[in-house]
């Protein structure tokens, strides 16, 4: 069974920062982590090698740095690892990495694909059910539970507003958790030496066959032209009284507001 897990390296949600004049995020300086996710992808990963066999490949697309993450996802397990690196992607908006990570995932071979559902950084839940699309394989998001996994098919649950539907689909197959899911294991000692002494495989534009015109800005029908904070309100009243006549004074202030 070759299965191949997509992550992506993210800057740290509580380094946040925001470049006032470019209206873009400042990553100079700021720690990276792996999109949390897509270690609960990783993991569903391993948990499915350790159960029916085969192997497990860790996918990014990013600048040479990213190899950390990839590190990292072998410290935890993975067999091996593919960097997608060149300057040709930069830019690239969801559309444009999906479409590189589907034609890495091509040349890397698989039954099937895990994603987290979604990025961090984004959070547009696109990349995932877009690779889907260009592979012409089935797709399964917001993933929950594996009931059941063989070399045919899979039977998962899928989360659900008021609970959850159980869905099946046959090999290939590509799908994208939710943090429900399981809980990631910690790199063992083991592990992270393994990590160290691993090599990196690394795949360019032209290694995987992407047209040019569909890659990084290029093929990128999408563009952020503003990215702020949300100001700031300090504004609050404080309701007294019964609880009754709170209610009142909220529903009251509800009104006020034209949310209600």
């Amino acid at each position: 069974m070759k299965i191949i897990v997509c992550i992506k390296q993210v800057p740290d949600t509580a380094e946040v920062r925001i470049n006032p004049e470019t209206n873009t995020l400042v990553r100079d300086g700021v720690p990276s982590i792996i999109n949390p996710y897509d270690l609960h992808a990783l993991e569903a990963g391993l948990r499915l090698k350790e159960q029916v066999g085969g192997t497990v490949t860790a996918l990014t697309m990013g600048p040479p740095q990213a190899e950390e993450a990839l590190r990292e996802a072998i410290s935890m397990g993975a067999d091996d690892a593919v960097l997608l690196t060149d300057r040709a992607f930069a830019g690239a908006d969801t559309l444009a990495t999906a479409y590189a990570l589907s034609r890495a995932a091509r040349k890397v071979g698989f039954d099937l694909i895990l994603c987290g559902k979604q990025a961090i950084d984004g959070d547009t839940a696109q990349v995932g059910p877009e690779m889907a699309e260009l592979l012409g394989i089935p797709h399964i998001a917001y993933v929950k539970g594996l009931v059941g996994f063989s070399v045919e098919g899979v039977r998962v649950q899928r989360l659900m507003e008021d609970g959850y539907d159980i869905v099946e689909s046959p090999l290939p197959v590509l799908l994208t958790v939710v943090k429900e899911l399981n809980e990631p294991r910690l790199p063992s000692l083991k592990g992270k030496m393994r990590a160290r002494k691993a090599e990196i495989r690394r795949l360019t534009r032209e290694d995987i066959g992407a047209e040019e015109e569909r890659v990084g800005l290029k093929g990128s029908p999408t563009q952020v032209r503003r990215i702020f904070a949300p100001e700031t309100r300090k504004e609050r009243k404080m309701l007294t009284g019964t609880a009754e006549e709170q209610v009142t004074r909220l529903v009251e202030e509800l009104k006020s507001l034209k949310c209600i």
